[in-house]
């Protein structure tokens, strides 16, 4: 892989990873809700299961969804119903855990990891990311290759917005404010679907 295509990549990743998505907003409801340290295993639930997404994106896997569309329909209902569930559970969320609170719970490490498969923004960005720069002459060495530098730049990208969370919780340890936080977060979350309807 070239230096500019390597650059590409990071700069590709880098606004693909930070921009609002499902992830970021469940992680930004999660900062607030449960705090950092509860989120780090969603954090990294993301970062292991986009990784294993774009290596399956890379091995084949987006040419499978390609040559049969009722999987790919499939996917996409299943994605979609799972993040309008998720979407639910943040705008019902009336209570903000305190430290060592064992009411309520943030995703789990393997919950995130699984929701990577059925997420509509992960997906495009590994179909498209695989796409532009891996090279079909070397399919599996560039698959690797454009997939490392994606999740070492989607980590602290998706950190940023638990840390952001976080930020927020004292201004929003007001139960109103917190109720219309989540309100506002499940919608959101629920709109990232629109994309997808189209």
């Amino acid at each position: 892989m070239s230096y500019e295509t390597f650059a590409a990549v990071v700069v590709f990743s880098f606004v693909s990873s930070i921009t609002p998505g499902p992830n970021n907003l469940m992680l930004l409801a999660s900062g607030v809700n449960f705090g950092f340290v509860r989120t780090i295993p969603h954090v990294m639930g993301i970062g292991v299961g986009f990784a294993s997404l774009l290596l399956g994106v890379g091995f084949g896997l987006g040419a499978l969804l390609t040559a049969y569309p009722g999987l790919h329909l499939a996917l996409k209902v299943l994605g979609g119903a799972y993040l309008l569930y998720l979407s639910w559970r943040i705008a019902m969320s009336r209570s903000m855990a305190k430290d060592g609170d064992a009411k309520g719970r943030p995703m789990t490490f393997s919950e995130a990891a699984a929701f990577q498969w059925i997420n509509p923004k992960a997906w495009v960005m590994a179909v498209t990311v695989m796409a532009l720069y891996a090279d079909p002459q070397m399919p599996f060495l560039s698959a690797l290759l454009v997939t490392i530098p994606c999740a070492l730049v989607n980590l602290p990208c998706v950190s940023a917005w638990a840390a952001f969370g976080v930020a927020l919780r004292q201004f929003l340890a007001d139960p109103l404010r917190l109720k219309w936080f989540n309100i506002g977060m499940g919608v959101l979350l629920a709109l990232t679907l629109w994309p997808m309807l189209k």
